[in-house]
């Protein structure tokens, strides 16, 4: 292991999640305190209207006061395995059921200083389903067409990471399909 702890103490405990910070031992032999959030995890959804669209939320994210486009995601409740999740998270945020699903990955988004991993899933074959947002979701589903999703991201308009590594993921996916 690249670091041993010596102490460890939670400094804060969110509604989400907590902030530790733990003094180490690192593999060079350096001894330094490091702060980092303890997070349950996430998934999130590329699901696509036929192979056609995407949908997309647009969401109001207060640390970054504005809205954002990202695909549906949320965090994991205890006990909720990621494919559970992410079928809920789909209902909840998008409105829609999916019949097909498929794993694209983890990804860890900000190592630095979080553990947080977030499943990624392609979901097809939807279905509408009742949107049931949570007090605190302010947001809008939209199908778009997966062809402007490039666009979006190079002008600036789509910059949330687990959506364009999902989408990229998802792209990559459906290019492998179609060739075999």
């Amino acid at each position: 292991m690249p670091a041993s702890v010596n102490d460890r103490r939670v400094i804060h405990r969110g509604r989400v999640f907590q902030m530790v910070r733990e003094n180490v031992t690192l593999d060079n032999g350096a001894t330094t305190d490091l702060d980092f959030i303890e997070h349950p995890g996430a998934a999130a959804v590329v699901a696509l209207t036929g192979e056609k669209n995407v949908v997309l939320v647009r969401q109001y994210r207060h640390a970054v006061g504005r809205y954002i486009w990202e695909i549906p995601a949320g965090t994991l409740a205890p006990g909720e395995t990621a494919a559970e999740c992410a079928r809920r998270e789909l209902v909840e945020e998008a409105g829609y059921e999916a019949a097909q699903w498929q794993a694209l990955g983890e990804i860890t988004p900000v190592p630095s200083y979080s553990d947080e991993r977030i499943h990624l899933f392609l979901a097809t074959g939807l279905s509408a389903a009742a949107q049931q947002l949570d007090a605190d979701e302010v947001l809008q589903a939209h199908c778009v067409p997966l062809a402007h999703v490039d666009a979006m991201i190079d002008r600036g308009d789509l910059q949330d990471a687990k959506s364009i590594c999902a989408l990229r993921l998802a792209q990559l996916r459906i290019k492998k399909r179609k060739k075999g």
